[in-house]
């Protein structure tokens, strides 16, 4: 997702100053501008709504998952271990649970979660352990996942 930048017409109206102020904002440093390709200055959006003291909280989402019902007293030993995790640390979570194969992409939650991350809603993933969120490819889906800010917390290494 691209980050959205205004002129600095759009810019001043949202902040209610002049273009003037704008610039020298930006050679104090209290203000970042970025240049377009064609050498337009823009101001992004990050930055608006900083100085607007407009802060979005981003959640922290656990995911628990088990291949199969009968797993179901794991499933809930790993919702604990991802709650305690978060409490000692003064974390409110979310926490998505799955029950299907890890080499599945089709899982309700983790698809929930897939699109939570895209729409940058997430800031902290925390699983039990590696291989609850995806059997084969994890690095990938770390990579993935931080392209978007997202950090991945893994309690357990196996």
């Amino acid at each position: 997702m691209i980050e959205k930048l205004y002129t600095l017409r759009e810019a001043k109206g949202l902040l209610g100053v002049s273009t003037k102020t704008i610039q020298r904002w930006n050679r104090e440093g209290k203000i970042r501008i970025v240049r377009t390709i064609g050498g337009r200055r823009r101001v992004p959006e990050s930055e608006i709504k900083r100085i607007l003291g407009i802060h979005e909280e981003r959640k922290i989402m656990g995911y628990a998952r088990v291949s199969s019902h009968t797993q179901k007293d794991d499933l809930e030993r790993q919702i604990e271990m991802i709650k305690a995790y978060a409490e000692e640390r003064g974390w409110n979570i979310e926490i998505l649970k799955d029950v299907g194969s890890g080499l599945k992409e089709d899982r309700k939650n983790f698809k929930k979660l897939l699109n939570i991350i895209i729409n940058r809603g997430v800031s902290k993933v925390i699983i039990a352990y590696a291989d609850r969120l995806t059997r084969f490819g994890f690095k990938t889906l770390e990579e993935f996942f931080k392209s978007y800010g997202t950090e991945i917390v893994v309690i357990n290494y196996k």
